[in-house]
């Protein structure tokens, strides 16, 4: 648990996220709209998303279906009756009045998923419920000086809001529990994670407390589009509460919205309670029934789950949790490695992968569906280091220039004259010469001073340019050397 020390003690904080996910489908949850992002405003509303008199909404079996995939893939209870029920409010991009939600009785239940910390420890994150729901629209301020815009293209979008248990107690501990998140929906294919086009947001209610005393009262800052932001908002709505504590106020149950430009939260509205929405069954909509093979079609339809595919990257291929954890991050990396390492050192592969691709990639600001060097053209360039070809430090500057040039690993070592010396009497001559060179040295090694063999390695790598094979080099130069 995370201390925060104030002037009076010190504080825990207990944080619980609300995360909407976006369904991927190309078609909203009660009409024919296209879901797609980006269009022009409201060209993509139908009479249904408008809410004109005598419109009725028809469920999107697909939209039902992609709920029941990720329940299933957050191990949770799945519900085969589920109710459709109306919150009722009232907001300019809101046009039916209310919102057709779920509230008593959802698809899916509860679970819980494991999340990989910093510190190398992991912890499970309880899952309360999942519900599915339509999206409102979209309120643009900064379109005209005085008015404010309304764009309808998101209206009724299909939603799941997953909901934790308040057993978060940590910002490093909810940034890792919504990249989990979003590594599962990815994985299944109900959500493409896309924070920055909000088609993943969250609801971040937060609440401090002495350590293990009751919880306090919390407020939730609404519709954080980052992990970077969730970090950041936790961090400071933490100290914002018990600065105020400590100063005699009193933490008031609120809405706020988080402020990118100050970096700090602010007053929405006070927080609304289930009552204020006035919950009840939409009677347009019947209960959704499903059967329990219809469930189990879904199940065995499911790819491997990312805590699967980590295990088996362990024991198949040997690696180190924290270097199966960056590999099966995204399907795509996963897919990715598993070619490279095809009939090549596993270890190596995950090395040259992890370090020097993801390492490029990153600083350049690409993902690996954006690379430049594929999972062949990568293995080629490790084949030449296991057969002795190149070295791998020579092997860093071939990269290099297969990420400058475009050009595969082979065609640069011939290009380049990068071959490694392995000629037994070429590589004694570059020895007897640098011996030659350093008659002190040699004299001051042959009386004992071990130390300056890495020196003669050192000196015989940059005579031979790079290219003088590190074993055979180190197996010569100590019977050279030797008295």
């Amino acid at each position: 648990m995370a201390i925060y020390e104030g002037r009076t003690g010190d504080w825990g904080i207990v944080v619980g996220l609300e995360v909407h996910a976006q369904i991927t489908s190309a078609s909203k949850l009660f009409s024919g709209s296209s879901a797609a992002f980006g269009a022009e405003a409201n060209t993509q509303v139908s009479m249904v998303d408008s809410a004109m008199p005598g419109m009725l909404p028809v469920c999107n079996a697909y939209c039902i279906e992609q709920a029941l995939r990720t329940g299933l893939a957050l191990g949770a209870q799945i519900n085969l009756r589920s109710v459709f029920a109306r919150k009722n409010y009232f907001y300019a991009d809101l046009p039916q009045g209310y919102q057709i939600s779920q509230y008593d009785q959802p698809i899916v239940g509860e679970g819980a998923i494991e999340v990989d910390l910093p510190d190398g420890s992991t912890k499970t994150i309880r899952i309360e419920r999942l519900h599915v729901e339509q999206d409102a629209g979209k309120s643009l301020h900064d379109q005209h000086p005085t008015k404010t815009y309304i764009d309808l293209n998101r209206s009724g979008v299909a939603l799941m809001e997953i909901v934790s248990k308040p057993d978060i107690r940590s910002p490093e501990e909810a940034a890792a529990y919504v990249k989990k998140l979003r590594t599962i929906l990815r994985y299944v294919g109900t959500c493409d994670g896309n924070m920055e086009e909000g088609s993943m947001r969250c609801d971040i209610n937060v609440s401090v407390r002495r350590p293990d005393a009751e919880f306090g009262t919390r407020c939730e800052i609404k519709n954080v589009n980052s992990v970077r932001h969730v970090f950041q908002v936790i961090e400071f709505e933490a100290r914002r509460q018990i600065a105020l504590i400590e100063d005699g106020g009193e933490v008031v149950q609120e809405t706020r919205l988080w402020d990118t430009k100050k970096g700090e939260t602010r007053a929405m509205r006070s927080k609304e309670n289930a009552h204020d929405y006035r919950y009840f069954p939409d009677p347009d909509l019947p209960p959704l029934m499903l059967s329990e093979g219809f469930v189990e079609n879904i199940r065995k339809s499911l790819p491997e789950l990312p805590d699967a595919k980590k295990q088996r990257f362990m024991a198949d291929y040997g690696l180190s949790a924290y270097d199966a954890t960056i590999l099966i991050s995204e399907q795509a990396r996963a897919d990715f490695y598993e070619e490279l390492a095809k009939g090549r050192d596993f270890k190596l592969c995950a090395n040259w992968f992890i370090t020097e691709l993801l390492g490029a990639l990153n600083k350049s600001g690409k993902d690996i569906g954006d690379s430049p060097i594929s999972a062949d053209q990568l293995g080629d360039l490790v084949d030449l280091m296991s057969n002795d070809t190149i070295s791998g430090r020579i092997a860093k500057d071939v990269f290099a220039l297969m990420l400058e040039t475009g050009k595969t690993a082979g065609v640069i070592v011939e290009e380049k004259g990068l071959r490694q010396v392995t000629d037994t009497g070429a590589l004694e001559a570059v020895i007897d010469e640098v011996m030659a060179q350093q008659a002190d040295k040699v004299a001051e090694y042959r009386s004992g001073k071990d130390k300056l063999f890495g020196f003669f390695v050192g000196q015989v790598m940059k005579a031979s340019g790079g290219k003088a094979n590190p074993g055979m080099l180190n197996d010569l130069l100590k019977k050279k050397l030797a008295p």
